[in-house]
């Protein structure tokens, strides 16, 4: 069976030469004027003239007064992950989502709750429905606040105890389901019964972050962004769970930067880019369905990352530099102070650190509940391993992959098989509109034709189904 391998030509980086110093780099490419001009308007020196800087420095387009809580999200900083945590002149810049109210899933929860507004799909005053691990649920919460509506958050036993806390003293109602689903796992789970809480409130609304346009959309800004505050990009590292911010934020960046690298990061046991489904202890990026938002034309390679590795990562980041997160940041930070340290020296490497680190208090920075889980005392490798399909090997520890696949698009043709040429249209691309992978074959065990197709979605009526179920 035809292997389906990304085989994005990857030109030379080709550019103005960056100033390296004991700290952050300067910038100093004409791309980047729209960063300097901002850095100036602020009190304070400016990466771009400076002769020496910190360790850690941050770029922002600075504070302004807000008349709701709305005007707290975006525009958040920029920071030189720099040594000990990397090499000497080997870092990277990070996105520090987590200074948005309560992470980067706020600019999601605003932009659909209004887009669905404007439609006339959420009445004034309706209720939200929707399944979170937790970071959607607060960006929700604050939706409901800013524009009047109450809401429910399906969620389970996994959510930490900080984050329920948070959710119900913003307001929210939470609901625990007390099972995984047989096939799809708690995300599943919690789909089903937001299904029920929609049955059960008419005129009820769910955003399906997995599925719903709007939820890529809302990660536009983050990018322009970016562009204003660091100019040139070469390698853009994004953690993928629904999909969304890997898809708005890239495709943005790639119109800018034709030959951007976009490398996602999963977790192991997740099945988005082709493993099959395990047991997950990290929340935030993965997923046991199939989410509709994921772009798979847009990544050159994907890195699984284990638990403990994220663990160590997150700590590393908190002790060196006093930036840091939860599973995401952790994968995402390993993943990105690699490619930093093996790329060629003038390359820009950009990590979107999804959150902070307050609802890992008691998980990831707790000393005891690490230890019950084996998440101590184990260092990642120098490098991570090497598969050349998702097929090859299940994977169980940082691996790479530069074989990029979409598990459902061998599906789409009528009998449920991949064409001759593995993939599911005439043109060689399961997806006319490219939101599928570039050949689309999962590869054997990967996706059997029996198994029920996962990439669910909410229907008006208020139920979840599965959708496209292969025969």
């Amino acid at each position: 069976m035809p292997s389906s391998r990304n085989t994005r030509s990857q030109p030379p980086i080709t550019h103005a030469p960056l100033t390296h110093t004991a700290g952050a780099p300067s910038l100093r490419h004409p791309a980047d004027r729209a960063a300097r001009s901002r850095a100036a308007a602020r009190p304070g020196p400016s990466p771009a003239g400076q002769q020496s800087a910190p360790a850690a420095q941050v770029l922002s387009c600075g504070a302004r007064p807000a008349s709701s809580p709305a005007g707290l999200v975006g525009d958040t900083p920029v920071l030189w992950i720099g040594s000990p945590f990397s090499p000497p002149d080997r870092g990277f810049w990070a996105k520090l989502e987590g200074h948005n109210p309560g992470g980067i899933k706020d600019r999601t929860a605003l932009h659909m709750v209004e887009q669905a507004r404007l439609r006339g799909d959420l009445a004034p005053g309706a209720r939200i429905v929707e399944s979170t691990s937790g970071t959607l649920g607060l960006g929700l919460a604050l939706a409901g606040v800013v524009h009047g509506h109450p809401v429910s958050v399906v969620t389970d036993p996994g959510m930490e105890p900080q984050m329920a806390g948070l959710l119900a003293a913003y307001g929210a109602d939470l609901h625990l389901v007390e099972a995984p689903h047989p096939v799809g796992g708690w995300q599943q789970a919690r789909r089903d019964r937001v299904g029920e809480l929609l049955a059960a409130h008419p005129g009820s609304w769910c955003p399906d972050q997995y599925n719903n346009p709007d939820n890529t959309a809302a990660y536009r800004p983050l990018a322009h962004e970016l562009v204003a505050q660091l100019g040139r990009i070469d390698t853009l590292v994004v953690s993928v769970g629904t999909g969304g911010h890997s898809a708005g934020v890239g495709h943005v960046l790639r119109a800018v930067h034709p030959h951007l690298r976009i490398v996602g990061v999963d977790s192991c046991g997740s099945t988005i880019f082709g493993q099959p489904a395990t047991t997950r202890l990290m929340r935030g990026l993965g997923s046991s369905i199939f989410p509709g938002n994921v772009d798979y034309a847009l990544f050159d390679e994907v890195h699984w990352v284990a638990a403990p590795e994220a663990v160590w990562a997150a700590r590393s980041l908190a002790r060196d530099q006093y930036a840091t997160g939860g599973w995401s940041v952790g994968a995402v930070a390993l993943v990105a102070r690699w490619l930093a340290r093996t790329g060629p020296a003038e390359q820009r490497v950009v990590a979107v650190f999804p959150d902070g680190p307050q609802r890992y208090v008691s998980t990831i920075f707790d000393d005891h509940w690490c230890r019950e889980r084996d998440l101590l005392d184990r260092p990642p490798a120098d490098d991570p391993h090497e598969i050349g399909h998702p097929a090859d090997d299940v994977v169980t520890r940082w691996t790479r992959c530069t074989t990029v696949v979409d598990p459902l698009a061998r599906r789409a043709a009528p009998d449920g098989d991949a064409d001759p040429n593995g993939d599911a249209d005439p043109n060689g691309d399961a997806d006319p509109d490219g939101d599928a992978g570039p050949d689309g074959d999962a590869g054997p065990g990967v996706a059997d034709r029996d198994e029920p197709d996962r990439r669910a979605t909410c229907t008006a009526t208020g139920d979840v189904r599965f959708v496209g179920t292969a025969r």
